[in-house]
């Protein structure tokens, strides 16, 4: 995991990377609604990105948008140097991989099933042997192949759902606030599992978060958006320092006040 208070910018490491993923004056409207305004930027490859902002800040629909489970009203989404608009969508999704933000695990399907489903769409289906090995990527036990998802607990079903997630092998992983639905101790581990498995894997990650201390630890670049638009970008010691702006400032003050509060806490508990 990335130490957020390091100097140094773990971007640059990325720096002579090409783009994995662009966006191209990227806009999404909903009517009067504009929900992404324009945005430029890009991802480079082997990067772990982090999208953090409000609710209704656009960081879902601009995640949306690399998968086309949205499209842009204006500009493009490049993946690869490709418009993903003009991309079969199969082959598109065979890259990416994606964990959903209500974990969206077949209900009447097995973990196993559920694990193979995009490979059997695209008609090359997982054979048991790698379905156990995904499951020992994240830390499940073989057998669980054969139970229902019912019969797992939610930090259990959402380990299944990133291995889904990484059954084609994608060169990209997005997550939509994947880890929003668990309890602080599950939501903890299996964040640090997925940096893990970020650099074991060799993928470019890129994450929606409304925790901004979730960012700060997990990811190498976070990119805040208000309105619909990036309105900071930049490493969690940058953030950290103070740079990136009010918006991201106010985003950050929320896990430094609480760790000041604990500090305070702990102190007075200590001279009772």
């Amino acid at each position: 995991m990335p130490d957020p208070s390091s100097p140094a910018d773990p971007s640059l490491a990325y720096a002579s990377a090409d783009p994995l993923v662009t966006f191209d004056g990227v806009t999404r409207s909903y009517g009067s609604v504009v929900a992404v305004a324009g945005i430029d930027c890009s991802i480079a490859a082997g990067s772990f990105v982090a999208l953090v902002g409000a609710s209704g800040s656009g960081k879902s629909t601009l995640l949306k948008m690399v998968n086309t489970l949205e499209t842009p009203s204006a500009g493009r989404v490049l993946f690869a140097g490709e418009d993903v608009t003009q991309m079969r969508a199969a082959r598109l999704r065979r890259r990416i991989g994606y964990v959903f933000q209500g974990i969206g695990l077949f209900p009447h399907f097995t973990v196993g099933e559920n694990i193979g489903i995009g490979p059997r769409l695209s008609g090359d289906p997982l054979p048991a042997s790698r379905v156990a090995e995904l499951l020992e990527l994240v830390e499940l036990d073989a057998d669980m192949a054969s139970r229902m998802p019912d019969e797992l607990s939610g930090g259990q079903r959402q380990r299944v759902g990133v291995a889904r997630a990484l059954a084609n092998d994608p060169e990209l992983l997005l997550m939509d606030e994947p880890f929003g639905a668990l309890d602080p101790i599950t939501r903890d581990a299996l964040g640090e599992k997925v940096r893990e498995l970020h650099d074991r894997l060799s993928l470019t990650t890129v994450m929606v978060t409304h925790d901004m201390a979730e960012a700060l630890l997990l990811a190498d670049r976070v990119l805040v958006m208000d309105a619909g638009k990036v309105v900071a970008d930049g490493n969690p010691g940058d953030l950290l320092r103070g740079e990136g702006g009010p918006i991201a400032q106010g985003l950050v003050a929320v896990p430094r006040q609480q760790a000041e509060k604990l500090a305070g806490l702990e102190g007075r508990t200590r001279a009772q």
